[in-house]
């Protein structure tokens, strides 16, 4: 029996097989040979293998995802059809060398030739194929490329990391959890298995040097344990403990059609996150209020090409019209840090997180940010629609972004497209510069939205993406806390509502204090409203008043947290 402890992200228990995303060692020598036909089968038989396990594939990709997934694998299968670089690859067989080095010599070359090319849609090719021969090359060696689009059984997936993009194709039928080496509870695979309520442990250093491919795993995502080939009796109490998580979810049930009030009667709005249309569902069932964040750069993820005007327009009228009425809050492309788009081939950057991102990036590229503000305006027609910019750190980055939405506004209606008249325009508070200044962004936003994951990591300095600072990732911290309050009150005094959608938002400890600071709007993962919405209704807020200004004079993150636990969760009905 072997256990781990990682950083709990996703609560939940989960007992199936290990599924190792470990790249395989694919490394040869040129090794003359003297049987080239032998060579030259043992090549075609895989290329053969390759073609049948594509086949399958796309299919597979064309089921669950349609045609344009599909076409990423079928443009592999003509690859493999390809005569040119077969028969270049045959010669060199032919001239003695082995079947590895014949299809790395040739394939480089022509990896090589595409992305010389001035056509971005040629330089893109490249990249088809170096997977392609990636494919090829691991038939060769006997050596197995771990592919999760083929699951048909369930697995807990382990891997070093996982990609937003990655974790968003995660089919959850048969993913029962994950855990990775690396990342923090704010990452955006941690975000998205809350999202779509699977266990995840993260920032384990070590789980795949050393849980064993299919051996079985237990995920408790609530403590942050990994136990690989448990005993029976370990197994049961996990069953047991499984049994039970669900027992509370079923309890959680009936807070579904209640109000989001305290006991004392102040309102609030509980809304939630969503990365991708499908996830507006678990909302619903979950009794959400609306939705506080609607992360569009899923949108762009996981694709060769940006997607038009017509495409966004299509999904946010889905989403705006499956919350009927409701308030759904759209923030527009944030693309940065750790969510790139291949495509775009933007510069590396020494520190991306405070790189060329987010609004940055789309002020500067004002095609790509015109086309989804027409795609939203159009969408407006259908819904309670809420437009807010992220990353946003001068005044002048928030008078440029209007600028653009009211002039897209005005060439919708000369075009003859109907919009709203009643949005809302607001924007992201995760720059603790925007936070100081607050009182001023609050005389030109409609509303503010308080990004937390951001916001801590910008104020105290921290990569909340990186284990070994871990420590510092403080949402109580004295320093978020001023800021926080310092960002409602100066809404409120111009007459303008604040939600929060990052992480903290869903904090049972940050819940009291949010609640006695007057936040407007809770947004969260959808797994967490219930739960959310149960404590707020047994807490009285004009008690809890009373307790912030002496938490605001605490100084550290255990003080705070220590205080909340034994003085502001009494307070009920």
């Amino acid at each position: 029996m072997l256990e781990l402890k990682g950083i709990a992200v996703s609560n939940g228990i989960a007992l199936a097989k290990a599924y190792c995303l470990i790249e395989p060692d694919l490394s040869f020598s040129r090794v003359e040979v003297s049987n080239t036909e032998s060579e030259n089968t043992r090549f075609k038989n895989a290329v053969a293998t390759s073609k049948l396990e594509l086949q399958e594939i796309c299919e597979m990709a064309r089921h669950k995802f349609g045609e344009e997934k599909a076409a990423i694998f079928s443009a592999h299968l003509l690859l493999l059809e390809d005569p040119e670089m077969l028969s270049a690859i045959e010669v060199k067989i032919n001239e003695g060398i082995n079947a590895e080095y014949a299809l790395h010599e040739v394939s480089s070359m022509f990896i090589a030739m595409f992305e010389s090319m001035d056509n971005d849609y040629m330089r893109e090719r490249a990249a088809d194929i170096r997977d392609v021969a990636k494919r090829i090359l691991a038939h060769l060696l006997g050596v197995t490329i771990p592919d999760y689009s083929r699951l048909t059984t369930d697995v807990i997936i382990v891997a070093e990391d996982l990609t937003p993009s990655m974790t968003a194709q995660l089919d959850t039928r048969y993913v029962k959890g994950f855990i990775t080496d690396i990342g923090g509870r704010t990452s955006h695979s941690a975000i998205l298995a809350r999202t779509m309520e699977i266990p995840a442990v993260v920032g384990t250093k070590t789980a795949t040097k050393t849980i064993k491919h299919g051996a079985p795993v237990i995920v408790d995502g609530t403590n942050g344990t990994i136990i690989m080939n448990a005993t029976e009796e370990l197994s049961q109490y996990y069953i047991n403990q499984q049994e039970a998580h669900e027992k509370e979810k079923r309890d959680l049930a009936q807070y579904r059609f209640l109000e989001s009030k305290s006991a004392d009667g102040y309102t609030v709005e509980i809304g939630g996150n969503i990365g991708k249309p499908e996830d507006v569902d678990t909302v619903v069932t979950n009794g959400g209020d609306g939705i506080g964040l609607f992360r569009t750069e899923f949108l762009y993820m996981d694709r060769q090409e940006l997607p038009n005007e017509e495409e966004q327009f299509a999904v946010y009228r889905a989403v705006l019209e499956k919350m009927h009425d409701k308030p759904t809050v759209v923030r527009t492309l944030d693309i940065g840090g750790d969510k790139n788009l291949p495509y775009l081939k933007l510069a590396p950057e020494m520190n991306p997180f405070l790189g060329y991102r987010a609004i940055r990036l789309c002020l500067d590229q004002q095609e790509i940010f015109r086309t989804q503000l027409r795609a939203l305006l159009r969408a407006s027609m259908f819904g309670n629609l809420k437009i807010m910019f992220p990353m946003i750190a001068t005044v002048e980055e928030f008078r440029a972004a209007k600028a653009l939405l009211l002039e897209e506004q005005q060439n919708l209606k000369n075009e003859g497209f109907a919009v709203s008249g009643t949005i809302e325009v607001g924007m992201m508070i995760e720059i603790p510069s925007a936070a100081i200044i607050a009182d001023l962004f609050a005389k030109e936003a409609d509303f503010f939205s308080i990004g937390t994951n951001d916001l801590i990591q910008y104020t105290l300095a921290t990569d909340r993406m990186n284990e070994n600072v871990s420590y510092l990732y403080q949402p109580y911290h004295p320093a978020v806390l001023r800021l926080i309050k310092t960002v409602i009150d100066a809404a409120h005094s111009q007459g303008k509502w604040v939600g929060m959608c990052g992480e903290m938002a869903g904090d049972e400890i940050a819940i009291p204090i949010l609640l006695a600071l007057g936040l407007d709007e809770f947004s969260m993962n959808a797994s967490a409203i219930l739960k959310t919405r149960a404590q707020i209704t047994k807490l009285s807020r004009e008690p809890l008043m009373e307790h912030i200004e002496h938490i605001m004079m605490l100084s550290t993150a255990e003080d705070v947290e220590h205080y909340v636990r034994n003085h502001l969760v009494v307070y009920h009905q």
